[in-house]
């Protein structure tokens, strides 16, 4: 009897640790509020972020990421707050100039202090010298993100009117001498309906680029504007904390104006500053690395 017990209740444990089934989908989401922030999720295919990163605490088999993915701590992979799922990007780990290239399949961190958080094997070949607080840049892959989001069901598709397709499957031809048009049936062909299998998720490779390193300094940046009079509103909110306005151009493009606080000394310090300037109602403030 005993035994019997044993048996159904190892049966039960090991049911409860099986994870549930993958089902790999197109993410953009609406709003939501984490660590007491709301992010607007939006689609972009291309640019470049820098902040800071951090290491997954989850354990690898038991949760699928937001997108439906199995989670795997030992594939090159990371959450990001507000971009589609899945995107790739290349990571570069700043203070030592080593490169990955990562799959982002799921939402987070849950705080604004971070820009990423990356599996363990991701921080292995990036070398992290500490799981949390490292300086690192992160390039959007345009070609390779579209392809991730068109190998996936639920991504948004352009809607083509095509013509329909005909086919002629009868044609009496006319008595010889005669001036009479030949007669066809024309039926339309109906596609064969045929179920779609998304293929595999497949790992992408664990290559390692090394360029040259460049730690950069921390700076909490409160938000871009075009106008220097809403840059000195948005400085007005954070009086005391020692906010800047830093202007910018290129070329004949029209100035913009960021609000910074900084340069920092540490990351600690980086912490601290975000977490007055969030107290002050600026929710969209970021630590950025420069």
């Amino acid at each position: 009897m005993k035994l019997v017990l044993a048996v159904c209740v190892a049966a039960l444990v090991g049911s409860c640790q099986r994870p549930p089934p993958a089902d790999p989908h197109y993410v953009l989401g609406a709003p939501y509020q984490a660590g007491g922030v709301w992010y607007y999720p939006r689609e972009s295919y291309e640019g470049e972020q820098t902040g800071l990163a951090t290491v997954y605490a989850k354990k690898p088999g038991l949760l699928l990421t937001a997108n439906g993915e199995v989670f795997d701590q030992s594939a090159l992979a990371a959450a990001h707050q507000t971009l589609q799922l899945p995107a790739i990007a290349r990571l570069t780990n700043l203070e030592n100039g080593r490169q990955v290239t990562v799959r982002i399949n799921d939402r987070g961190p849950e705080t604004p202090h971070r820009l990423v958080e990356v599996t363990r094997r991701a921080a292995t070949l990036l070398q992290f010298a500490r799981d949390d607080g490292v300086r690192v840049r992160l390039d959007i892959l345009p070609v390779e993100s579209h392809a991730a989001v068109d190998a996936v069901p639920g991504a948004p598709k352009l809607n083509l009117a095509a013509a329909p397709v005909i086919a002629v499957r009868q044609s009496d031809l006319p008595p010889p001498g005669t001036t009479a048009q030949p007669t066809a049936t024309r039926e339309p062909i109906v596609p064969e309906e045929r179920e779609l299998v998304p293929a595999p998720i497949e790992r992408l490779p664990q290559t390692v680029t090394q360029v040259a390193a460049n730690p950069g300094r921390l700076f909490v940046q409160l938000g871009t504007f075009q106008s220097h009079a809403y840059a000195e509103i948005q400085r007005a909110k954070v009086a005391g904390l020692g906010a800047s306005i830093v202007s910018t151009s290129q070329g004949r493009r029209q100035s913009s104006y960021r609000v910074v606080i900084g340069p920092l000394a540490s990351v600690e310090q980086a912490d601290k500053a975000l977490d007055q300037v969030l107290r002050s109602g600026v929710t969209d403030a970021r630590i950025v690395v420069e």
